[in-house]
């Protein structure tokens, strides 16, 4: 995040001006589905001075098991809000985030497509905010009049997949102190047993 990059409040705009378009049905690999993802991700890299996707690359963009479509297809619309966010003319102007862009939308952004329905990155505001500054993290960047500091504290404020890590951490703290305190508990019983049955 050394260099400043656009203004976060014109990325957050541009995130609640998404067009439905890139919330449709992303097309699987039988041609079921509204929008060709490899096509919109290609169509960008270009546009970010980059080439297009490889056939390889652009399976990378296609769902595919059926047990997993639920989640693939989140994925994948996600994927698509992160490059409406990402054709923004602050970006394009560049021509130099091709490769950086590719890389976060094949594999940097599964993690928060994990945790959050790609809707509440366009009609939520947090989220919008989180979406920004995942981006700008992602291409080396900070928003326009934040210190490097103030970025990466504001991303850890908002960051889904830290606080669900910080949730798991702590859930399994206290599912380690619960056994713990049966265990004392058992051999407190065990001692008093042996102790009564002496007497």
């Amino acid at each position: 995040m050394k260099e400043e990059g656009p203004l976060l409040e014109s990325l957050t705009h541009r995130l609640s001006e998404c067009p439905a378009d890139f919330l449709a049905e992303p097309r699987d690999r039988s041609g079921k589905g509204q929008v060709h993802v490899a096509a919109v991700v290609s169509d960008l890299l270009r546009d970010l001075g980059g080439e297009l996707l490889t056939p390889e690359e652009a399976a990378l963009f296609e769902a595919g098991r059926e047990e997993q479509a639920r989640v693939e297809r989140n994925r994948l619309q996600v994927v698509l809000v992160a490059s409406w966010l990402l054709h923004d003319e602050w970006f394009l102007s560049q021509k130099r985030f091709a490769r950086e862009a590719h890389d976060f939308l094949a594999i940097g952004i599964a993690e928060l497509a994990s945790m959050v329905e790609a809707r509440q990155l366009v009609a939520d505001p947090d989220r919008r905010e989180e979406l920004a500054r995942i981006c700008l993290k992602a291409l080396s960047l900070r928003p326009a009049g934040e210190s490097v500091s103030q970025a990466e504290d504001r991303l850890t404020t908002l960051d889904s997949v830290e606080r669900a890590r910080v949730i798991r951490e702590a859930r399994a703290a206290e599912e380690r102190a619960r056994k713990i305190r049966e265990e004392m508990a058992r051999k407190q019983a065990e001692e008093a047993a042996a102790t009564y049955a002496r007497e």
